[in-house]
């Protein structure tokens, strides 16, 4: 946010340059106690609905978050201490409300605060109870609040300021079925609202490793992986929005969620992001979805770790089930094992005989009566080998030693079913005589 000087003196916003010079654990200690300060003088004004002198000692409070001495854990500190008094401040707006004061009248005021963090603090506030008035349309309300918090982009205080318009905002999205439907928005809406703010978040993350002289690189990249969770709040509320059904999420969500995490070309978060995806929504979507994101992989930067969403994806296409009616699940391994071997050449040996064991699980879990499908994930780690003969690497060995007892341990140790199996000897016959035996010698 902006540097110039706030009108609104106190510890917080003074005391900045000194909180520079500081350690962290140096500077969280006066942070929290002048919130506790300029909290205690906050409520004491609106308890005598002094609200102007309740609204100076809020942006003070607030001004301690445009601190840059304190890592992720010890901000993370002091937005929960402030975020947890601001709550006094709404619980007054709501008061006013009910006595029937227009929320517009408090929206545009808390407007004139003069640094922008603050201000924009103050706007989520109001803008909390503005929406459940119900005085303007909420998509109207939402989407101004989004765009007002464009005016945050130093990376920690943007993404904590977007995270409490997510806390804000949680319940009173026009979500089908929602008290905010109908004159309020769709659905859609709240996607556009949601998938928004979770771009903005996105890009604030990824702009961390920017920050400060590359021989820190080590340290902001450990703050950013702390982080991780703020960001993917925004598509644990996309998963939850009762309207994303999975004609929704076909239609409106994947491919624009898809583009915002794939350029954002950042492998850490693709990773992560990826990986959020593959849990939050339910396997259905996925199967439906399959072909979209599959293509979407192919498009992440050279340091995600597509193996790794690979066999989190396949993991969860384990839980298959056969829809209504039908005998077997839909045949999502097909798609799944082309795309595998597609990118196995480009792979390290772990991570290719680690897809080739997800691979069996999917085989031997949800299609057990189609034996090609084993054999086929059997003859990709075969595959994989062939050029280096015997296996000696220790991990390697581990795993094809997993991949060989998994469909002993799934037919109950009936010896007879793998040695029909064409692959299942040729994958032996890559591991050293001593260690032949599935599991042994380990």
């Amino acid at each position: 946010d902006r540097k110039r000087r706030s009108p609104v003196r106190g510890a917080g916003v003074g005391r900045r340059s000194v909180c520079h010079a500081m350690s962290a654990a140096e500077a969280l200690a006066p942070a929290k106690q002048a919130i506790k300060q300029q909290a205690f003088y906050m409520k004491k004004a609106l308890d005598q609905r002094h609200l102007r002198t309740a609204l100076h000692h809020a942006a003070t409070m607030i001004g301690e978050l445009r601190t840059s001495a304190l890592g992720p854990k010890a901000y993370y500190e002091v937005y929960i201490d402030v975020t947890t008094e601001l709550r006094h401040l709404e619980e007054f707006f709501e008061a006013e409300h009910e006595r029937g004061r227009p929320m517009v009248e408090l929206y545009e005021l808390v407007q004139h605060a003069g640094n922008v963090l603050p201000r924009l603090y103050l706007l989520l506030a109001v803008g909390r109870v503005f929406l459940q008035s119900k005085e303007a349309a909420a998509k109207v309300v939402l989407e101004d609040l989004v765009e007002h918090c464009k005016g945050v982009q130093q990376p920690l205080r943007g993404l904590f300021l977007r995270n409490y318009l997510l806390q804000c905002t949680r319940e009173r999205l026009p979500d089908t079925g929602s008290d905010y439907e109908g004159e309020g928005g769709t659905v859609s809406d709240a996607i556009k609202i949601v998938l928004a703010n979770f771009g903005e978040m996105a890009k604030l993350w990824v702009r961390m490793q920017h920050q400060g002289p590359a021989a820190n690189k080590e340290q902001r990249e450990k703050e950013r992986a702390e982080l991780k969770v703020v960001v993917g709040g925004n598509l644990h509320r996309l998963a939850s929005l009762e309207g994303v059904t999975l004609q929704v999420y076909t239609a409106e969500v994947v491919q624009p969620l898809l583009e915002l995490i794939v350029s954002c070309k950042d492998g850490l978060a693709q990773e992560y992001l990826l990986e959020c995806v593959c849990q939050v929504f339910p396997v259905a979507y996925h199967t439906a979805t399959l072909p979209t994101l599959l293509r979407f992989l192919s498009w992440l930067s050279a340091a995600a770790d597509e193996s790794a969403i690979l066999s989190l994806l396949i993991s969860r296409l384990c839980a298959l089930e056969p829809a209504d009616g039908e005998t077997e699940a839909r045949d999502v391994f097909t798609p799944v094992a082309d795309h595998v071997e597609r990118r196995c050449a480009s792979l390290r040996l772990l991570p290719s005989l680690a897809l080739a064991l997800a691979l069996a699980r999917l085989a031997l879990e949800a299609y057990e009566a189609h034996t090609e499908y084993l054999e086929r994930a059997l003859s990709l780690a075969s595959t994989r080998l062939e050029s280096l003969g015997v296996v000696t690497e220790k991990r390697a060995v581990a795993v094809v030693q997993d991949l060989l007892s998994l469909p002993l341990k799934r037919k109950g140790g009936d010896v007879l079913y793998v040695l029909e199996l064409t692959e299942w000897p040729r994958l032996v016959s890559r591991l050293p005589p001593h260690q032949q035996r599935p599991g042994g010698s380990r």
